[in-house]
C-alpha cells in the first residue's frame, strides 16, 4: 500500500542537507518536466513584483520570494520534513496545542517505511518520496505560472508511471482535488487506487467536509497505518488500522471513493 499525500502551502525552513540535485529525487522519469517548471519558476523571481502577484503573496510573505531566487543554493530536508501544517503535523505526532509543539516521534518501523510508502504530489517536482530532499520553495497547484501550464504538464509528465508507482500497491489517494488532478490517476484499471473523502460527523450524525478535521484525519491514519505491526494491504486492512485511532473507513459502494468518517469533537 502507498499513500499519496498533497503539500502544505507553508513549509518549514533551512536545512541541513546538501544542494539540490535531479539525482536525489525519486521518479526519475519526471526530470524533464521539473527542470522545465524549475525553470520557469526561477525565472519569475527575477521580477520580485511580478512573481509577488502571480503567487498570491501578501506583505508579510514577500520573504518567501528569497527562497525561490535560491533553490539551487540552498539546503534541503526530506520532503516530510520541509512540509508544515495539519496533515503533516499529525503525521510527524506534533501537538501544536502543546506547549512547545511536543513530539511523539514515530515508531523506528514506522520511519523505515516513509520513502517506500509515503508519496508527496508537489507542483515544483511532480510526485515524490517523503524522504527525498527538497528545498524550501513557494508554488501552489493553483498557480498560472508563466510560460507553464501546470496541470497540462503534471499530467503528461506522470501519464506514464503510475503503472510503475503502483505496481504491487493499492494507492489510497488522499491528495486534494487541486493536486489529484495535477496527476490524475490512470482510469483504465492499469492500476489499483480509491480515492478517500473525508467527513466530519457531528453528534447529531451530520456530515460535513471541515478542512482542519479532514487533514488531521488524513495525518493520523497514515501514521497509524505505518505504525501498524503489519502495513495494510487491502483496505479492508486499512478500515481495521483506521478503527483503532477512533477514524471510520468505509468502503467504496460504486466507484472508487472510500469516505473516511472522523467525529473528533470541536474544541471550544
Amino acid at each position: 500500500m502507498r499513500f499519496l499525500l498533497p503539500p502544505s502551502e507553508t513549509k518549514v525552513s533551512g536545512g541541513t542537507g546538501a544542494n539540490l540535485s535531479s539525482d536525489s529525487l525519486s521518479f526519475t522519469d519526471l526530470t524533464a518536466a521539473r527542470t522545465q517548471v524549475l525553470a520557469a519558476l526561477e525565472s519569475l523571481a527575477v521580477d520580485p513584483v511580478l512573481a509577488a502577484k502571480v503567487l498570491k503573496l501578501g506583505a508579510k510573505q514577500l520573504g518567501e520570494l528569497t527562497a525561490n531566487r535560491q533553490l539551487r543554493t540552498s539546503p534541503t530536508l526530506p520532503a516530510l520534513e520541509r512540509y508544515d501544517g495539519t496533515l503533516f503535523d499529525a503525521l510527524k505526532g506534533i501537538e501544536p496545542a502543546v506547549a512547545g509543539g511536543a513530539v511523539n516521534p514515530m515508531s523506528t518501523l514506522a520511519q523505515s517505511r516513509l520513502a517506500e510508502h509515503v508519496l508527496i504530489q508537489s507542483a515544483l517536482f511532480g510526485l515524490v518520496s517523503a524522504a527525498d530532499p527538497l528545498p524550501a520553495y513557494r508554488l501552489s497547484g493553483t498557480t498560472s505560472l508563466p510560460g507553464v501550464s501546470l496541470k497540462k504538464l503534471w499530467a503528461e509528465a506522470h501519464a506514464g508511471g503510475w503503472q510503475e508507482v503502483g505496481r504491487g500497491h493499492l494507492l489510497v489517494d488522499l491528495r486534494s482535488k487541486t493536486y489529484a488532478e495535477l496527476a490524475p490517476l490512470p482510469t483504465d484499471g492499469s492500476v489499483d487506487w480509491v480515492w478517500v473523502e473525508v467527513v466530519h460527523e457531528g453528534p447529531d450524525g451530520t456530515r460535513k467536509p471541515m478542512n482542519h478535521f479532514n487533514k488531521k484525519a488524513k495525518g493520523v491514519l497514515v501514521r497509524a497505518a505505518l505504525q501498524a505491526r503489519q502495513l495494510p494491504k487491502t483496505l479492508a486492512d486499512l478500515a481495521k488500522v483506521a478503527q483503532t485511532v477512533d477514524l471510520e473507513l468505509e468502503m467504496p459502494t460504486g466507484d472508487r471513493t472510500a469516505v473516511l468518517v472522523t467525529r473528533e469533537q470541536v474544541s471550544r
